[in-house]
């Protein structure tokens, strides 16, 4: 499954400090707005029924308790200042409005008359309280302008001292405009802050990624080093804090994987060499073996018959020990790296027939060999990489078994096929492992068990490779790509 892609943990940690900031700033500047507003319209508002009051107190005692309308236009006269409209409603009659269009809120009609609020603004809910006997206010907007609308009635108070609503409603429109400007302006401080508050915190992430990633990249960049094959890399202790206690951690598995790797390969090393100077010490009596084994196959048949089973048996466990020594020897030469190649030009259809003719397989194996492919390869070599396959095949699979060449400009591709059961699919990925024997129909029952890992190292030498899948239709295809010009045996490339 393809993982999900995600942010790099510098973007992560820019955007968690940013989104603090943002959340922080936004918190803090829109609270302090939200106070700021409410403060500065409920003193506002406190001021001007205040005012409203005071100048509604100078009227009593009222000339009449059923006014007129010029009655009611010195009520609203006297309710009004620079800064507001005033209009006095008595039941559904009150004082009069000038003919539109009417003057800016807070300003003086010409004539020194006071500014008239126009009925049609005030709103019924408030309205409705204020006919109750209560004062109270609105905001509205007005004229395109943010208005505070109060309303009182006017009580009458009677010789025992209660009070009656009388029924005179008064109400003022002030311009909240200033107040509102000064509102915008908070709003725009909290937006300046909050971005300066954004860009502090973006520096600051800047800084702390910084100091947090440094120790990560090296310990990533010594991770890399040490996957590599590095075993002495370290990293600098760095401080007192968990990253520190994370370098002290890698620098001590590092040191105790080196000290592992060391002893591994020092045992690896003892164990070829024990391998190889056996094998060396093997070959002088097998050859004496070898030689006696033949007279024995010459005798064999003159021999009674348990004699002479046994002298074939001797023999033919003579042979299969000298070709296990012979493995063991040439698989010793590639891992001490002596193993080298012996270029020549040849022609590739031309060498898999001589391979099968040494054999006696061209009978048996059917091939599919396309002329003038020309390589410069080891030839000794390939043909104990094709030797190994196809007698492989014969062996273990059944028939028929192909060889089928194909070539591009600077490959070529050898596939030998069978059409047996195939290999099963736990053994696929260990039929190159030395000695790897599976108890399957695929699985070798005779042989050193080093004849496909003898041809994969031929394969890696020529810097080619050797791979093996199931056909479709049953059976296994083993596929030798090796380049066309192989590289020089002092490895650098022609």
């Amino acid at each position: 499954m393809t993982p999900r892609p995600s942010l790099g943990l510098r973007a992560r940690l820019l955007f968690a400090f940013a989104l603090l900031c943002v959340v922080t700033a936004a918190a803090v500047a829109g609270g302090i707005y939200v106070q700021a507003r409410n403060a500065i319209l409920q003193r506002t508002q406190d001021a001007a029924v205040q005012a409203m009051t005071s100048r509604l107190e100078a009227l009593f005692p009222l000339r009449s308790a059923a006014p007129g309308p010029a009655e009611l236009a010195e009520i609203a006269a006297a309710a009004a200042d620079q800064n507001s409209f005033a209009v006095a409603v008595y039941r559904q009659m009150h004082s009069p409005v000038p003919p539109p269009p009417p003057p800016p809120p807070g300003r003086w009609r010409p004539g020194g008359n006071a500014p008239i609020l126009d009925p049609g603004v005030i709103p019924p809910a408030l309205r409705q309280v204020v006919a109750g006997g209560r004062t109270a206010w609105q905001r509205v907007v007005w004229q395109g302008e943010p208005n505070l609308i109060i309303g009182t009635p006017l009580l009458i108070i009677e010789q025992d001292r209660t009070t009656r609503v009388s029924g005179i409603e008064v109400y003022t429109a002030r311009s909240l405009l200033p107040e509102q400007r000064s509102i915008d302006g908070l709003a725009a401080s909290a937006w300046l802050t909050g971005g300066a508050a954004l860009a502090f915190a973006v520096v600051l992430a800047l800084l702390a990624t910084r100091g947090v990633l440094r120790p990560v990249r090296e310990l990533g960049r010594a991770a890399r080093l040490l996957g590599e094959g590095e075993m002495r890399t370290r990293i600098a202790v760095r401080g007192s804090d968990e990253l520190a206690d994370v370098a002290r951690t890698f620098n001590n598995t590092a040191a105790e994987l080196e000290r592992l790797v060391k002893q591994l390969r020092e045992m690896e090393a003892d164990a070829r060499r024990f391998v190889a100077d056996v094998s060396h010490e093997l070959r002088t009596p097998l050859a004496a073996l070898a030689a006696v084994a033949d007279v024995l196959d010459e005798e064999a048949a003159g021999l009674p018959e348990p004699a002479g089973r046994a002298a074939r048996l001797v023999s033919q466990e003579t042979l299969n020990l000298t070709g296990l020594v012979n493995d063991l020897i040439e698989i010793s030469r590639f891992d001490s790296g002596v193993a080298a190649l012996v270029l020549n030009e040849v022609d590739v259809a031309e060498l898999v027939r001589a391979t099968l003719r040494a054999r006696g397989w061209s009978e048996s194996v059917h091939t599919e060999l396309p002329p003038a492919v020309t390589a410069r390869l080891d030839p000794r070599r390939v043909d104990v990489i094709l030797a190994n396959l196809v007698g492989n095949a014969l062996r273990h699979g059944e028939p028929p078994v192909s060889v089928r060449l194909s070539a591009d400009p600077h490959w070529i591709a050898l596939e030998v096929r069978d059409h047996g059961p195939g290999l099963d699919e736990a053994v696929l990925p260990h039929v190159f492992d030395r000695f790897y024997k599976a108890n399957t129909a695929r699985a070798r029952s005779e042989g050193s068990g080093l004849g496909l890992a003898i041809a994969l190292e031929n394969a890696r030498l020529h810097r080619g490779d050797l791979t093996v899948t199931n056909a479709p239709d049953g059976g296994a295809i083993f596929t030798l790509r090796l380049p066309r010009r192989a590289p020089d045996p002092d490895g650098a490339p022609e």
